[in-house]
């Protein structure tokens, strides 16, 4: 399979982009080599290669969560700007 400068230009106009004509030829050529790399990798036997799903056989790479105390509502408040005896106050930000 082999890319051409014309659907190089078609998939740039689709993608709202502009090259010079330098540009589009270098990029037909690069384009050309990935899919030269891709076929080249279709030659591979892979007949006892069970697929893969994900690449690396990870369980689960996190920690197990913990339970643990929570700030108490004054330790919260202590730092605040303002506040009153159970919530922040902050200045009104929407107007009616």
């Amino acid at each position: 399979m082999s890319v051409t400068i014309d659907e190089v230009k078609y998939t740039a106009m689709l993608a709202r982009l502009k090259f010079t004509d330098a540009e589009l030829e270098k990029l037909a050529g690069d384009i050309n080599q990935i899919l030269k790399y891709v076929e080249k990798m279709n030659e591979i036997d892979t007949t006892n290669v069970e697929p893969l799903s994900f690449p690396v056989d990870i369980s689960n790479p996190l920690r197990e969560d913990v339970r643990k105390p929570s700030v108490s509502r004054v330790e919260a408040l202590k730092n605040a700007p303002s506040a009153d005896d159970k919530f922040f106050k902050v200045p009104k930000v929407i107007n009616q």
